[in-house]
């Protein structure tokens, strides 16, 4: 696939994500329906509508491509696919549950492994972040189109992301090397679309959640020449055992150290 097929799907795809978002959001805000997967996750009606939605225009738009989401996988069935979707209905579940705001619906489109194509929509901020390659990462807000590429906006600052009131220690021995000013706690795959956008520098994990929580993000922050690596730099691929993630770093316009 060239990359102007890739701007065909994703632009077809924005209209679907922002009326996933308005369900997700009316879900929401009447209450919403809480079931207990097996791995003791919770998941709602709003995730399964979401899926619904998605997964319909996805099919339609690449039927011959196969779809991943965290909500019709089966982690026991090996991946032999090296071009598939991922899609992360809602990532953020239990921000969404309380109503809070950072929760994101995600799809990413793995090419060879790697995410080619994402798209990122936070409903409560109404920010739609979607790439489809080098040098083409974009955000819709409020019907105005910006072109995203981690251009920083606090350029006296090093903001690191944290996903938790806990940083793990090696963590904060990444956010020292990297001399990070002030660290900020965020949830779901909106790091990486404030990286983006510029607004944060970088953000460290340890092996935590699947391929789906960061594949969306993980092609946007791309497209908008950031990187995300593992630990010791190396390139992030899709379609491990179990789709689980490797430690993470994902960064912006700072250098890379060892």
């Amino acid at each position: 696939m060239n990359n102007l097929n890739l701007k065909s799907i994703a632009e077809n795809l924005l209209e679907t994500f922002l009326e996933a978002g308005r369900v997700a959001k009316d879900i929401s805000q009447k209450g919403v329906k809480i079931t207990i997967k097996a791995d003791k996750t919770p998941v709602t009606d709003g995730d399964m509508a979401v899926d619904k939605i998605l997964r319909d225009k996805i099919s339609k738009l690449t039927p011959q491509i196969p779809i991943i989401s965290e909500e019709t996988t089966d982690l026991e069935k090996k991946n032999k696919n090296k071009t598939f979707w991922l899609i992360d209905p809602i990532d953020g579940t239990r921000q969404y549950i309380k109503k809070e705001s950072e929760y994101t619906l995600n799809a990413a489109l793995i090419i060879n492994l790697k995410p080619e194509l994402g798209i990122v929509y936070a409903p409560y901020y109404d920010r739609l972040f979607f790439s489809y390659g080098k040098g083409f990462s974009f955000e819709i807000k409020q019907g105005k189109k910006m072109i995203l590429n981690c251009e920083k906006k606090n350029p006296n600052e090093i903001i690191g992301l944290t996903n938790s009131d806990v940083t793990p220690s090696e963590v904060l021995e990444i956010y020292k090397k990297y001399n990070v000013s002030k660290s900020v706690k965020m949830s779901s795959s909106l790091k990486f679309c404030v990286i983006a956008a510029g607004e944060a520098d970088i953000y460290a994990a340890k092996a935590r959640a699947f391929e789906w929580d960061i594949a969306a993000g993980h092609a946007v922050l791309e497209g908008a020449n950031g990187s995300v690596r593992t630990y010791d730099l190396k390139e992030v691929l899709y379609g491990k055992k179990n789709f689980k993630n490797l430690p993470i770093i994902a960064k912006g316009k700072i250098k890379d150290v060892k």
